[in-house]
């Protein structure tokens, strides 16, 4: 007899779990910790109950909602290569890497209670990163757009400081600038 995994959810409880991470994700990042799971059922337009049926803990919906920004950030790689040349793609990635450092930056409080209580929400975040950004570089070297001698690695670690450097909301026109700067010495000049 085959293996059978978790049944995939109904449509409206996975737009529920959605909703949930969404509202989590904005609570978090304004109370810190102290946000309550009450406020976030009440703001995602759902019951405690359902918060509870997919997320059993407060831990694991701080993890779920950072993990969830996280897959967010990652798979936006390949659909803005659909849609834009691949060094507009990756500007385009790069802003929104900026609004989830900011995010992360934000859920930090929540995110070290995670920590303590034995988790490790971080576990494949510079993995996927690191793929985002190769595919990324590896679109802007096929076209020509882009060097293709890049280190993903070291693309990552300058966003990371553009992030740090940008810090609150006033200062990411500055950070903009940066990520120009970033990009055009990524662009290929032969």
């Amino acid at each position: 007899m085959p293996a059978t995994g978790p049944r995939p959810l109904r449509a409206d409880a996975r737009r529920n779990r959605e909703r949930l991470l969404e509202a989590a994700v904005r609570a978090f990042a304004q109370e810190g910790p102290d946000a309550t799971l009450d406020a976030i059922a009440k703001d995602a337009g759902v019951g405690i109950g359902t918060l509870y049926r997919h997320f059993p803990t407060r831990e694991a919906l701080v993890e779920a909602a950072y993990r969830n920004e996280l897959a967010r950030l990652c798979d936006a790689a390949p659909e803005l290569l659909r849609t834009l040349p691949p060094d507009e793609a990756a500007r385009a990635w790069m802003d929104r890497f900026i609004e989830y450092m900011a995010a992360k930056q934000h859920m930090g409080e929540a995110l070290r209670a995670v920590i303590a209580s034995g988790g490790n929400p971080f576990a494949e975040s510079r993995a996927r990163l690191v793929t985002a950004i190769e595919t990324l570089l590896q679109a802007g070297a096929a076209t020509g757009t882009l060097r293709s001698d890049a280190d993903p690695m070291a693309v990552l670690t300058s966003l990371s400081g553009v992030s740090l450097a940008a810090g609150e909301p006033d200062r990411r026109d500055r950070a903009r600038g940066s990520l120009d700067l970033l990009v055009d010495g990524l662009r290929y000049r032969p």
